[in-house]
């Protein structure tokens, strides 16, 4: 995998990947940014939540599950000095479908959490991770 960065003036740069597409990130504003774009801490923390929930749908469609929609709200903490790692990350997954029994969502969120999301496995060398869930029944 490769990444390409290239500062785009004060605390501004943009990445392009390898795939092709250009992501616009900031520095935070005491460090000059002008909240134009997310920080790259936020998008550390929005990578691992979109690697989750992807493994958590595919998963569920996988073991022919009714999945309708994930969401997936992420919370953290970081370590008070230099470097400023995650030292706390709660997921708290949101899943709706038609007549999905929680322990197949429990074992989505583990099988993610435990062997397949690389982000949070990663992010697990220094944060506490943990995770919750709610259902929400489509059927009519």
């Amino acid at each position: 995998m490769k990444c390409k960065l290239k500062w785009d003036g004060d605390a501004r740069f943009v990445a392009e990947t390898e795939s092709g597409h250009a992501i616009r990130m900031e520095g935070a504003a005491e460090l000059g940014g002008q909240n134009q774009a997310p920080r790259p801490m936020e998008l550390i923390l929005a990578g691992a939540g979109g690697c989750s929930a992807y493994d958590v749908v595919l998963i569920l469609k996988r073991g022919r599950h009714a999945v309708k929609g994930c969401e997936v709200s992420l919370s953290a903490d970081r370590a008070e000095a230099d470097p400023k790692v995650f030292t706390r990350i709660h997921y708290h997954f949101t899943v709706s479908g038609e007549n999905l029994k929680p322990e197949a969502v429990e074992r989505a969120i583990k099988l993610s959490a435990e062997k397949y999301c690389s982000a949070s496995i990663m992010l697990g060398k220094t944060a506490t991770i943990t995770h919750d869930y709610e259902i929400i029944d489509t059927t009519a």
